[in-house]
């Protein structure tokens, strides 16, 4: 048996006596509500067990659990641990054992929630909140914008408070030119984007930032210079073709690529999919809190309905969630993230051999179908969800058939 699943009773008998012994029938009734199997919450305790043993060892009480602590645990003492046999010493296993720990004991009330108390967290706290309620920028978006900011800003303060008036140009270059150094345009577009926004924020609160602004490098954005790649007719038949329905979770994979095919969805899109979303008897699926900030209701394909309907009747499991796609793995109540709708169709992708494709080039392809089939540009933006109908232009340049038709015999060539 692979000694990474072996669990030990001492060590679970142990934390019972240890500085986190009030806190062990909690994580245990936690870990029985989130269906985590008999094995995976027996090594869990064993972990607890190892960090309570670590606390004791070096003089902590339990009032003194929290990030420090176990980012100590991890860091520091695991590399090196001597402890007596039978404890857990894998990183991987202490480390979401430990996380799922607090999560636990925070949901119970019986730690207090982690409070962002340094001046950069506070600040990425308000900037959040400006994000939200003013810009109205989606989560991904705002995860993003607020991992540049704090690196920026982590680089320019450290622990110390935050400054505007200390920011120079050349500090905004160095950021995105030497820190950043080797990413394409595309890459640095999003963090001059951000450092846009936070310098945006700012001046709400009434700091003088104009020349800051202005310092931030223009990334060359040439949307227009290149075709979108898109998939051919064959190639996405040989895309649904390589998911497997028997496979583990095989059939919310294919109706998860369905509808990324069949409705142009994005990711998040399909994560937020809702049972109360789908009208079975009109046919239609509702999106709600998309993007573009607005409810849109489409048609509802009969492939992807059926394909939806399949996975809803015989592989997805029973919880609480109310989204059409679940979890399937331990906890079961909460709800998938976009990263696995990527996993999915990244993995679709290697087994028919393509090892450069992105997931939005799903989208893109749904776009070139439509415009093939001769729909109108502005029904393609409407089921696409674009606010507008530049970003849909793009894909009028995919339709070659078209252009070729209009054009023109180039001057001087014989007829």
């Amino acid at each position: 048996m692979d000694d990474r699943v072996i669990a030990h009773a001492r060590p679970i008998a142990s934390s019972r006596n240890g500085v986190l012994a009030k806190h062990v029938a909690s994580y245990q009734a936690f870990l029985e509500k989130c269906r985590y199997a008999p094995r995976t919450r027996h090594t869990y305790l064993c972990c607890v067990a190892h960090f309570s043993h670590w606390m004791v060892s070096i003089g902590l009480s339990g009032r003194q659990i929290g990030e420090a602590a176990v980012n100590r645990f991890l860091g520091e003492h695991l590399p090196r641990c001597k402890c007596p046999p039978h404890v857990r010493r894998y990183h991987d296993d202490n480390q979401a054992a430990i996380t799922l720990f607090l999560k636990a004991l925070r949901e119970a009330g019986e730690v207090a929630p982690r409070e962002a108390s340094d001046h950069i967290s506070r600040e990425l706290r308000h900037f959040d909140v400006f994000m939200t309620d003013v810009k109205g920028l989606a989560a991904s978006t705002r995860r993003q914008r607020l991992g540049h900011i704090g690196r920026f800003l982590r680089d320019r303060f450290g622990s110390k408070p935050i400054v505007v008036q200390q920011i120079k140009p050349a500090h905004l270059r160095h950021f995105m030119f030497v820190r950043h150094k080797g990413l394409s345009a595309g890459g640095l577009q999003p963090i001059a984007g951000a450092l846009r926004g936070y310098l945006q924020f700012r001046a709400t609160l009434g700091e003088t930032v104009q020349h800051l602004t202005f310092a931030v490098p223009t990334v060359a954005n040439r949307r227009l210079s290149t075709l979108p790649r898109v998939l051919s007719e064959t190639d996405i038949q040989r895309l649904l073709q390589s998911f497997d329905p028997s496979a583990p979770s095989g059939k919310r994979a294919y109706a998860m690529a369905r509808c990324l095919i069949d409705l142009g969805l994005r990711a998040q899109d399909v994560v937020r999919l809702h049972l109360e979303d789908i009208d079975w008897q009109n046919g239609t699926i509702r999106l709600a809190a998309n993007k573009a900030r607005r409810t849109d209701v489409l048609p509802l394909p009969m492939e992807t309905g059926r394909a939806i309907a399949a996975y809803l009747k015989t592989e997805r499991p029973k919880t609480s969630n109310r989204a059409v796609f679940v979890r399937h793995v331990a906890p079961y109540d909460e709800p998938i993230g976009p990263s696995t709708v990527r996993q999915i169709i990244i993995a679709a992708f290697r087994r028919c051999g393509w090892s450069h494709c992105h997931v939005h080039i799903l989208r893109h392809s749904t776009a070139s179908r439509l415009l093939a089939a001769g729909t109108p540009l502005k029904e393609i933006a409407d089921i696409l969800r674009h606010r507008s109908l530049d970003t849909t232009a793009i894909y009028t340049k995919v339709d070659t058939n078209r252009l070729a038709a209009v054009a023109l015999p180039w001057p001087g060539r014989a007829a």
